[in-house]
């Protein structure tokens, strides 16, 4: 441990206390890891925290690790992916409506300074109809740049929530109920449900700005523009340019977020 260190620091160690000391590794290895190496690190720890954590708890529980560097294939590693029908390869946008996690993501890419970790706990969401629970968190690498989410769904609807409970006493080797939405979305169609979606609930016809203002927010809330090709689809959507698009975005962010929908 000590080879090559000074002696100062070599007794800095000796005398420090356990929580001192991890804090002093981890220091070290972000001196010498490069940040592709940080990240390859965390996932890494990551996958192993969701294979413990989904070894364990019920199956109306969905824990999802995200690579935000491939949003047309985000999900690297999932557990009870039933829940949704999402899958290792799915997409980033294959997620349940009114997901904060999108706004827990914008939060880390411009509202806040550092590498720490941005944690969205506990809020709101829905899944085909499904009341959910959600919490996410972005990891940031030591530039500041966010490359992954973990992120947690658990449905609380009372009658499949009490149908997952009666699976766990299904006898052993019983393969598990299937579900009709096992096949992941394809990209292109998640696109097109995002913005005709917005549409609906802003207004359809001849839309004034404010209405088109409204369903650029809905989209950037359901994650439409940080997919190749949102900004472009959303402007042949609303008849307007790109450029107005980014307008509008830029508009939004002077704005208060709206309050919390349960």
């Amino acid at each position: 441990m000590g080879a090559g260190l000074p002696r100062g620091c070599i007794h800095r160690w000796k005398t420090s206390t356990p929580h001192a000391k991890i804090n002093q590794l981890l220091i070290l290895v972000h001196a010498v890891m490069t940040p592709n190496q940080e990240r390859q690190l965390t996932f890494t720890v990551l996958k192993a925290t969701l294979q413990a954590l989904g070894s364990v708890v019920p199956r109306n529980v969905e824990i999802l690790l995200h690579d935000l560097t491939q949003p047309e294939r985000s999900v690297v590693a999932i557990a009870n992916g039933q829940l949704s029908g999402r899958q290792v390869g799915s997409p980033i946008l294959a997620a349940p409506e009114q997901d904060q996690g999108f706004k827990a993501l914008m939060q880390a890419a411009e509202g806040q300074p550092g590498s720490e970790p941005v944690v969205l706990p506990d809020y709101p969401t829905t899944l085909k109809g499904r009341s959910l629970r959600s919490a996410t968190a972005i990891f940031r690498d030591s530039s500041g740049l966010p490359f992954a989410s973990l992120c947690v769904n658990t449905d609380v609807s009372g009658l499949d929530a009490a149908m997952a409970f009666l699976q766990h006493f299904q006898p052993l080797g019983a393969a598990p109920i299937a579900t009709s939405n096992s096949e992941p979305a394809e990209m292109a169609v998640l696109m097109a449900e995002i913005i005709h979606d917005s549409l609906q609930r802003s207004g359809q016809g001849r839309m004034n700005k404010q209405a088109k203002v409204e369903a650029v927010r809905v989209m950037q809330e359901r994650g439409l523009f940080i997919v190749k090709g949102g900004v472009e689809k959303a402007a042949e959507a609303l008849g307007v340019t790109r450029y107005t698009i980014y307008n509008y975005l830029e508009q939004l962010r002077g704005e208060p977020a709206p309050a919390a929908r349960d």
